[in-house]
């Protein structure tokens, strides 16, 4: 890894981990900036999930407050997500290079597309029914849909948060900050158990790992406080123009 490559990679996971702990969707800077770093999109994807990870412990911690009010019958979803999160990891490793390198474009304009529903989507939730989504047959459902989100954000991760606010949304939840809080909780189980199953089964890049978990957690840290001066909707716009970017590029290269 000569300066240019460190210097980039380590910006790309500084910016993702600022972005992750305003608006979320880091994902879409550390992943294709892996690719054109020259890792193959199976190695990108795998590296750039457990460079990613240990940020999510810190925003766990951050919202402690919201989990511990959360209600018990919430946990259940971190059955589901446990269970997407290997399977998709799986199907990841199972995904030849090549296959993976022509879905990649249309997986990263999903996942814009997906961030790009966030608000309007939270906005609905907020006038949602709670009491009604309280039934068992709801639960189910919930569990159901999770699994679905678990096996996309184990197989690739950019775009899962929305899934699971609509998944929350459907046991009737309506307090965003407790939403976003169990959203970390779930999607760092999918990541996390991901993650774990990408390192043993040596599918990552270890010194991009650990140069780029020091800069997600740094960027999360300190990077943070710039995002938020710039205001939600302006890192929300540079994360979607930098996904449309990316799609478009990898579109043209492949």
């Amino acid at each position: 890894m000569d300066l240019l490559h460190f210097a980039i990679a380590f910006g790309a996971a500084f910016l993702a981990g600022a972005i992750n702990s305003v608006a979320g969707g880091g994902t879409l800077v550390s992943f294709p900036a892996l690719i054109w770093l020259g890792l193959n999109s199976v190695a990108a994807n795998a590296t750039s999930t457990v460079a990613i990870w240990p940020g999510t412990v810190g925003s766990a911690w951050g919202y402690r407050r919201e989990l511990a009010k959360a209600e018990a019958r919430f946990r259940v979803l971190i059955v589901p997500s446990l269970v997407g999160g290997i399977t998709g990891a799986l199907l990841l490793r199972w995904t030849p290079p090549a296959f993976f390198d022509k879905l990649v474009p249309f997986l990263i304009l999903f996942a814009t597309l997906l961030f790009m529903a966030q608000e309007p989507v939270q906005r609905m939730l907020k006038t949602s029914d709670a009491e009604a989504h309280k039934s068992s047959k709801w639960l189910v459902g919930a569990i159901l849909f999770q699994l679905c989100v678990g096996i996309y954000g184990g197989y690739f991760g950019a775009g899962i948060g929305i899934l699971m606010l609509a998944a929350l949304s459907i046991l009737g939840l309506q307090d965003i900050h407790e939403m976003n809080s169990l959203k970390v909780v779930f999607g760092g189980s999918i990541n996390g158990v991901a993650a774990a199953y990408f390192i043993w089964a040596h599918m990552v890049e270890w010194p991009y790992v650990l140069l780029m978990a020091v800069g997600a957690i740094l960027g999360g840290w300190g990077g943070a406080g710039t995002a938020r001066k710039m205001g939600r909707t302006a890192v929300r716009r540079i994360v979607i123009a930098i996904g449309f970017g990316m799609a478009v590029s990898l579109f043209v290269k492949h």
